[in-house]
């Protein structure tokens, strides 16, 4: 009786300890948001809530405080505890602890996704005020961290045809997307050239334009962070199915999942 007892308890234990391995490995994805063209203060929590928690994931949303935009409260707590940080910044200064927060995210080779402006998030023009005394700017946060060369966009107009990159065709990021429904609502970025090491993706092309890779992959650091980017990320953009499925697939990828 005892045996059986002592077994039967080794059992619980058991699933007691796998059950907390699995919760342990449920994915903490950080959101931050601060960017005043895009609307994905409202584009990217719809997205989390239809897209991502239902299928497992913990999401946290780390919005700009409304009084100053350079201000991401919660965001060093929220990266404490963070798997894979989320970006859609514009040209913002943050506090130095929250851009050291990033930073460390980072060396400890956790992965990142930004998207559309992400690529100037943390970077100043010639034109703009300089940062205060403890505020923080990483200008080259796109060359470094994304892989890319961002320098402008073209006019707003014409609709972004997407095409695959050249040996690019299988790419897990890419798999079950219907390239053909995939398109850019918004205007096309400068991005070339990127960086030695990034595998483009997806093509962009407009008419009488040269083409500029719109989704490709980096790694960051010593430590590899893996690093998912496209300069998509219109609001129209977030009601096409296969984009959605692309934000998916890059945060899988970017996990290891």
């Amino acid at each position: 009786m005892l045996k059986r007892l002592f077994c039967l308890g080794a059992i619980l234990a058991s699933v007691t300890l796998s059950t907390t391995t699995v919760a342990q490995r449920t994915p903490h994805i950080v959101f931050m948001i601060g960017e005043d063209e895009y609307h994905t203060w409202e584009t990217l929590p719809d997205f989390a809530k239809r897209e991502l928690e239902p299928k497992g994931y913990q999401v946290t949303i780390i919005q700009q405080d409304e009084k100053d935009k350079n201000n991401f409260p919660g965001l060093v707590d929220a990266l404490r505890s963070a798997d894979l940080l989320f970006v859609s910044v514009r040209r913002r200064t943050p506090p130095v602890d929250q851009l050291n927060a990033v930073r460390a995210h980072l060396e400890a080779g956790k992965p990142l996704v930004g998207i559309r402006t992400a690529c100037h998030a943390f970077a100043l023009r010639p034109a703009d005020p300089p940062a205060g005394p403890n505020q923080g700017v990483w200008q080259a946060f796109d060359p470094e961290v994304l892989g890319g060369h961002y320098t402008n966009h073209h006019p707003e107009g014409p609709r972004t045809t997407i095409t695959v990159a050249p040996g690019a065709q299988g790419h897990q990021i890419l798999k079950g997307l219907s390239i053909p429904s995939l398109f850019g609502s918004g205007s096309l970025y400068k991005v070339s050239p990127l960086e030695g090491g990034t595998t483009p993706l997806l093509i962009g092309a407009i008419p009488d334009q040269p083409s500029e890779p719109i989704a490709w992959t980096h790694n960051y650091g010593p430590k590899r962070a893996r690093v998912f980017f496209t300069s998509l990320g219109h609001p129209d953009d977030f009601k096409n199915a296969e984009f959605r499925r692309l934000l998916v697939n890059g945060i899988g990828w970017a996990l290891g999942r």
